[in-house]
């Protein structure tokens, strides 16, 4: 007779065999295809290019650092930079103020072009190509995209001019022979103007578009201030008679001074007050 012990052992093993194989838990029924991972954000735009210019003081020469950087519809060349400076590199260098083209300090080359960079929207740049940064032209650098403005603003003390002028009257009709007037002080003194001129480029002592244009507008309207140290452009070789008229100052102006319209202007008024002073020798 079998020990009841040894039955009672084996008991659970025969239950256990009696019911089967056991099943594996549920899964996808077979030949059916995988499940695919979840497909990334179609809508999200893709990363923008930079290639932005580098120099610090003690380097040799510039260089270039690129950089990747996911922005948003209707960004601008200003809001890459500061993304660029808080998320991936700190130590840009990129100067900036008011975010709405009225500052004039965010002054850069985009492209090859000047421009100002809170009011280039990359939308409005070839998207086959790299957004490419540089420091505006012929201007002393300070830091990366920043430069030395000192020399700018000294070409306006070159002509003779206020750093501050009174303030014109709301309200004043042209004269009879004056059909409108021109906002000369439209201008922001970004430095733009200065950056594209070819001259500026081979001349370092050409007094410059920006600072030629407020002559113009000083001669135009006085205001109670003396013109001799304006007419005396004419004897002043780096002057008016230094530009070429290629127009560049006015075709990057970002506030429609035109100034090389006023440069003309001024370049006429300077020949016939020259031309009026000889015929009154001659007489």
């Amino acid at each position: 007779m079998p020990d009841s012990t040894s039955l009672e052992a084996a008991a659970p093993v025969e239950a256990a065999a009696s019911a089967g194989p056991v099943e594996p838990p549920l899964s996808e029924p077979p030949g059916a295809p995988p499940v695919e991972p979840a497909a990334a954000d179609s809508s999200a735009p893709p990363a923008v290019h930079f290639q932005i210019s580098r120099w610090k003081k003690g380097d040799l020469g510039p260089h270039y650092d690129e950089f990747d950087v996911q922005l948003g519809p209707g960004a601008t060349v200003l809001d890459g930079l500061l993304e660029i400076r808080r998320g991936q590199d700190p130590s840009l260098v990129v100067r900036h103020s008011c975010l709405h083209a009225s500052c004039g300090t965010c002054g850069v080359r985009v492209n090859g072009r000047e421009s100002l960079a809170c009011d280039t929207r990359i939308v409005g740049l070839p998207p086959e190509k790299p957004v490419r940064v540089e420091p505006l032209a012929n201007q002393r650098p300070v830091s990366d995209l920043a430069t030395d403005m000192v020399d700018f603003y000294a070409r306006f003390d070159s002509v003779g001019l206020p750093a501050v002028r009174a303030a014109e009257v709301a309200g004043v009709t042209p004269p009879e022979n004056v059909k409108a007037f021109g906002r000369f002080e439209n201008c922001i003194e970004c430095g733009l103007c200065l950056s594209a001129c070819p001259i500026a480029r081979t001349s370092q002592e050409f007094i410059g578009p920006a600072a030629l244009a407020a002559a113009a507008r000083v001669v135009k309207e006085p205001r109670g201030h003396g013109l001799g140290p304006v007419l005396g452009l004419a004897s002043e070789p780096d002057s008016v008679w230094r530009c070429h008229d290629a127009l560049e100052c006015t075709a990057v102006c970002p506030s429609a001074v035109d100034p090389a319209a006023a440069l003309l202007e001024l370049r006429r008024h300077i020949a016939a007050t020259a031309l009026k002073r000889l015929l009154r020798r001659g007489v």
